[in-house]
């Protein structure tokens, strides 16, 4: 079947109009962005809201801290373990390991599968690493990454307050996921504590903290999304006359935003129906907006609706196999490394998106058109994602009045999207005013790759946390 050059032409610009932000639009997203932010520290119990967790984290890391520490790292995929040796000088090593996360985890009905996997994974590296036996006489300090939102009252003590990235367990939401993990390490006998549970984003701060003075923000671009900075804690109204004397008004506090949730109430980002269609056949519809339109779980299925809704209209894959469109009607069957492989085709013929097709979907026929608008799509799911991504970083720096700085960041899409980075840097430009002229190594605020967040952030933040353990510091609120 060939394709009317002008109706495909026409189709693509369609969607570049529906999911196109424009500087003024980006504008006006960031100033509510930012009252978000402002009214989190008032009150982060609002469900429309962003939440604006203290990590309880109080001080900034100096490079000097030492000594071995555990991190156990719940993201999305995968589950790590990592060994982080702290050397002082600003100088570590480091040892981890990996465990895929077991088929149907995400929703299993029984909490304590998920627990005890994390368990048996942290009792697998300690036997891996110690061959001869794990020693009985030492117990390790624990910085436990769990990178969904959670309240704390206390640095080693976490409430989930709901599943984000597909996730939907039973009985573990209003629940201090501390002790259900150490139920389960106890159970092995390991000898380990946690001292720190920390988001992602967090660490992806302090590690990159520890080695450039100059970063202010954390950030993860990945399976979900989120940012994380220091505010002073004066500005933190709901704690106001609630923390020990031992913490001044005046001290850091790190701020796990969970801006997933930004525009819950829709009040500024333009939603597409591929949004509202994603959002309502989500688990969980009118929650994480904005992690919706950004993260790496979202965009592939941003593409599939997208590819379907030209085959409805007559315009694409009319000559498919019914399979493909049985295919396209599932959810999640494409994720974002589809559309990273199609848009790092720079071929005349574009075969790596037709092997993609291949590969991803099982479709060996796909067109010369098919394959040009496909890669056209993930071009504009791409920039969007990108460009709204940098309203979190925008309205921080703007909060907290930073001028010169780096975003430290990390997760697939910022590391493995093509031209993720790019375009980020030239959403900030347009925020910022910078002009496009200006060279990215020359932008006052600088988006850069993240230290190890997850592994080496999390070591560093159990050896903040151990420290004041030691010093007999307060670790969180006052009835704690």
């Amino acid at each position: 079947m060939t394709v009317d050059k002008t109706e495909l032409d026409k189709s693509i610009k369609k969607v570049q109009a529906e999911f196109w932000l424009p500087t003024e639009t980006l504008d006006k997203i960031v100033e509510y962005f930012i009252e978000e932010l402002e009214r989190g520290l008032v009150d982060g119990t609002d469900p429309l809201g962003i939440p604006m967790n203290l990590a309880w984290v109080m001080e900034y890391p100096t490079g000097d801290e030492t000594g071995d520490y555990l991190a156990l790292d719940f993201g999305g995929t995968n589950l790590r373990v990592v060994m982080v040796h702290l050397l002082g000088g600003k100088k570590l090593e480091t040892e981890q390991s990996f465990y895929r996360l077991p088929h149907g985890m995400r929703t299993t009905k029984d909490r304590n599968e998920l627990f005890e996997f994390m368990a048996e994974c942290l009792e697998k590296f300690l036997i891996e690493k110690h061959p001869s036996g794990i020693p009985e006489n030492k117990t390790f300090p624990l910085g436990f990454t769990f990178s969904y939102p959670a309240t704390q009252s206390r640095i080693d003590a976490g409430v989930l307050q709901r599943w984000t990235k597909g996730f939907d367990i039973p009985g573990v939401e209003g629940e201090d996921v501390v002790p259900l993990l150490m139920e389960k390490v106890n159970n092995r006998n390991l000898p380990i504590k946690v001292v720190a549970l920390i988001n992602d984003t967090c660490g992806a701060l302090v590690a990159s903290r520890y080695v450039d003075p100059l970063t202010e923000m954390g950030c993860i671009f990945g399976t979900g999304v989120n940012g994380s900075y220091y505010e002073t804690v004066n500005a933190i109204k709901k704690v106001k006359g609630q923390l020990p004397a031992d913490i001044p008004e005046d001290s850091p506090m790190l701020i796990n935003c969970e801006y997933g949730s930004f525009d819950n109430a829709h009040k500024v980002i333009p939603r597409t129906k591929y949004d509202l269609k994603i959002d309502a056949d989500s688990p969980r519809p009118g929650q994480q907006t904005f992690e919706k339109m950004t993260a790496g779980f979202y965009l592939g299925d941003l593409m599939r609706l997208v590819l379907l809704d030209q085959y409805k209209n007559g315009l694409l894959f009319q000559e498919a196999d019914s399979k493909l469109i049985k295919l396209l009607e599932t959810e999640n069957c494409i994720d974002t490394s589809f559309l990273s492989l199609i848009e790092s085709d720079e071929s005349e013929d574009l075969s790596l998106v037709k092997k993609t097709f291949a590969d991803a979907l099982h479709y060996e026929d796909a067109t010369s058109d098919e394959c040009y608008f496909a890669k056209e799509v993930a071009e504009i799911i791409g920039t969007r994602a990108a460009r709204l991504s940098i309203c979190g970083i925008s309205a921080a720096c703007k909060k907290r009045g930073y001028k010169n700085c780096h975003v430290a960041a990390d997760g697939a899409v910022y590391l493995k999207y093509p031209n993720f980075p790019e375009r980020a840097a030239e959403g900030l430009a347009d925020v910022f005013r910078w002009g496009r002229d200006l060279p990215y190594d020359q932008h006052p605020i600088k988006i850069v790759k993240a230290q190890d967040g997850s592994g080496v952030g999390a070591a560093v933040i159990a050896a903040l946390s151990h420290k004041r353990q030691l010093q007999g510091l307060s670790l969180g609120l006052k009835d704690e």
